[in-house]
């Protein structure tokens, strides 16, 4: 019930904007998705009086997360699919998914035949996505108790969870304050660039989700301004930066912040990254000046690495160097306690650290290792989880590839559109590149997709563990 009032409390953003705007068509879109939300409200209360259960345990929280994120993802399909811009429920349902998950994915071709409304809209639910939804409820809601810290655990994304505070509900509050802060700054930067409000707010909703929605058709490229490129290039680094690091140097503790090593590997990873692509590009003649190669190779080494999808060229048109170091970027990721999605840069670093220490057991088979980042030992039970869920990862995306290719799909396109859809990165190649959309797939394969988001954006595990029997055991 919760969640389809936080739901109808966002909408009423766009619903006035689309009265304000005349859009007829997107205004009753939204008049019927009040109308879903009410009566899904009522149900849910209704069941809620019969079942007064106060036991919470960590199964719980895994259903409720999984059920929270699909609920909201059917609630707020309902303006698009109800407004006639969206041909079926499908499709709604992908975009809104590809919203509440950060993927930026879209079946639109050409967005701005779209009222604003909804494409506001749309670009709400990557902002509310971004720190997540179940911990917006844990900030607002103290109500929540106990079960609070075991919904955040199932939400929240790396292997590592930062507690700021004792209190769960505190920390929450934190993150959230620190995440619109950086929202309200980042949007008064791109009005001081000559950006309206509007085109400022939706930026900015995608860039600090690390979504990547648009309102352009051509992205952030249809501005075609350093300044614009710059400030969202430095808010992609930003938001897949882990927020803990942000408290921290509120509250004094920069050296820790400096010696962090999973910042000092994510800043590294795309600084390297940015510098191979730009020679390549400046070498080859893509483009003519040095600040043009870097310019593009680090909006798009940003944008592919920490997840969010934006464009400002076709990189489909440059060098194949260039395209191969962006797709391996695809299993890099943000880091972990941030908006972004992806296998995360410490588990990245782990897993090269460990591939390390078996090298040296070959040479000192009694010798004693260990894994490290930075200050922090990482104990044997994380690394298994880590390795495990690399390989789970992997698994999950070539099984992705493979029920996408069905809809004839050629293998690069397959391939991305899986793993693009897993990690929640929401461009990639092919089909699916900068100039292309979802919008060709039929709608079997979008649900497949929307699947995939769900599982990538809350770390396979929380959505896995609903399918197997023991969780269903009392």
């Amino acid at each position: 019930m919760i969640i389809s009032l936080v739901i109808g409390v966002a909408m009423a953003i766009p619903t006035a904007m689309a009265i304000s705007l005349g859009e007829s068509d997107a205004l009753q879109g939204f008049l019927i998705a009040y109308g879903a939300i009410a009566a899904f409200a009522l149900i849910a209360f209704l069941i809620s009086v019969k079942d007064r259960s106060t036991l919470f345990r960590n199964r719980d929280g895994y259903l409720t997360v999984t059920l929270s994120w699909i609920v909201a993802t059917s609630l707020g399909a309902i303006p698009l699919v109800a407004s006639t811009y969206y041909t079926s429920y499908s499709e709604a349902f992908f975009e809104v998914m590809s919203g509440f998950t950060t993927t930026g994915a879209t079946i639109l071709t050409q967005v701005e035949n779209v009222p604003q409304s909804l494409l506001f809209w749309r670009a709400l639910t990557n902002w509310f996505g971004g720190m997540g939804i179940i911990v917006l409820f844990v900030a607002l809601l103290p109500a929540l108790g106990v079960g609070a810290s075991k919904l955040v655990d199932a939400e929240t994304v790396g292997p590592t969870k930062d507690k700021l505070t004792p209190k769960i509900k505190n920390t929450a509050l934190i993150l959230w304050s620190i995440y619109l802060g950086l929202s309200v700054i980042q949007a008064s930067l791109l009005r001081l660039g000559g950006l309206s409000l509007y085109d400022a707010l939706t930026i900015t909703f995608s860039t600090m989700s690390t979504a990547g929605f648009s309102v352009k058709n051509s992205s952030i490229g249809t501005y075609a301004s350093p300044y614009i490129d710059t400030i969202v290039t430095l808010f992609m680094l930003i938001s897949a930066t882990n927020f803990a690091l942000y408290h921290k140097v509120i509250t004094g503790r920069i050296k820790m912040v400096l010696k962090d090593g999973e910042l000092r590997a994510y800043l590294g990873i795309w600084a390297v990254i940015t510098l191979l692509i730009a020679a390549n590009l400046l070498f080859s003649g893509t483009f003519a000046t040095v600040g043009d190669s870097l310019r593009y190779s680090a909006f798009h080494s940003a944008s592919i690495m920490t997840t969010t999808g934006f464009a400002t060229f076709d990189y489909q048109l440059w060098p194949s160097f260039s395209q191969m170091l962006l797709f391996l970027l695809f299993f890099v990721g943000g880091s972990g306690g941030s908006t972004g999605g992806g296998i995360k840069v410490i588990r990245i670093v782990a897993l090269f650290k460990m591939a390390r220490v078996q090298v040296k057991r070959r040479i000192h088979p009694r010798g004693v290792f260990q894994v490290r980042v930075g200050q922090t030992t990482l104990h044997k039970e994380l690394l298994v989880a880590i390795a495990s869920f690399f390989g789970i990862y992997i698994l999950t995306g070539l099984v992705g590839a493979a029920l996408i290719s069905l809809s004839g799909a050629d293998m690069m396109t397959s391939l991305s559109a899986s793993f693009l859809c897993l990690g929640n990165i929401g461009i990639g190649f092919g089909q699916v590149g900068p100039t292309g959309s979802f919008a060709h797939f039929s709608q079997p394969i979008l649900w497949v997709c929307s699947l995939l988001m769900l599982i990538g954006r809350l770390e396979l595990f929380t959505v896995y563990v609903l399918f197997t029997k023991h969780f269903w055991k009392r």
